[in-house]
């Protein structure tokens, strides 16, 4: 009889321990996966509203043909759809974009993301941020997006940035880059700007691609996303592309 009970006892703890497994495991691994996966998801949202936000500042520079005809030709772009303040002698701080390289083919490149610490625009004080984007006009300016994962934009590195105004389109053919800003008076009176510390994003890349990609591997189509399609689009809306 006492064996009869033993043997029970030890079924009981044995099924319990089962039970335990059965149920407590996956709970936890639920409980692990959840926050992973919801900001791997927020960022994916975050990136594609920087895109969606992107298509609508080209949309808005194509109404202008002459900003029309420069992102035509371009050898690339990078659009900031938002911009943080100006601050007296210290420039604008904090923008989040998208850079584009137009292809051989006369297509557009996916879009590689990238954060910009800084903008020196002179003495400019108290101006509003806005969409910026940057047109380059040469191969020397596409190369840092390609190449490097933090870079400058400036005379001293031997890349000029010029303010994009009407009156000044001819004197542009001279820049590598031109710039132009959605909220007038932005760049003040300056003419020529530095572009500080771009960096590439790398977490924002890899949430809108789904896997790690470098530049490169974006600029060269090894990973495609079918949501950039309104974006690139609306570039190619401003005419055909002459290498």
């Amino acid at each position: 009889m006492l064996a009869v009970i033993s043997t029970l006892r030890t079924l009981a703890s044995a099924f319990f321990l089962v039970g335990l497994a059965g149920v407590g495991a996956p709970a936890l691994a639920q409980s692990d996966s959840k926050p992973a996966h919801a900001a791997g998801g927020s960022n994916a949202a975050t990136a594609q509203k920087h895109v969606s936000e992107a298509a609508g500042v080209v949309r808005r520079m194509t109404s202008d043909p002459g900003l029309s005809q420069e992102l035509a030709q371009a050898k690339g772009v990078y659009i900031l759809p938002r911009y943080g303040r100006a601050a007296l002698g210290l420039g604008a701080s904090g923008g989040a974009g998208v850079f584009l390289a137009h292809l051989p083919d006369g297509s557009w490149s996916q879009p590689a993301f990238f954060n910009t610490g800084g903008i020196s625009i002179g003495l400019q004080a108290g101006a509003e941020g806005g969409p910026i984007t940057l047109i380059m006009r040469n191969d020397k300016a596409v190369s840092a997006f390609r190449e490097k994962n933090s870079f400058n934009l400036s005379a001293d590195l031997g890349i000029t940035v010029v303010k994009w105004s009407r009156e000044a389109a001819g004197q542009a053919g001279m820049s590598d880059v031109i710039a132009w800003s959605g909220s007038e008076g932005l760049f003040g009176n300056v003419a020529t700007l530095a572009i500080n510390d771009v960096h590439f994003n790398q977490k924002a890349t890899q949430a809108y691609y789904g896997k790690a990609a470098t530049a490169q591997d974006v600029l060269s189509g090894k990973v495609s996303n079918p949501q950039s399609d309104a974006l690139r689009q609306a570039l190619s809306s401003a005419g055909a592309y002459k290498p």
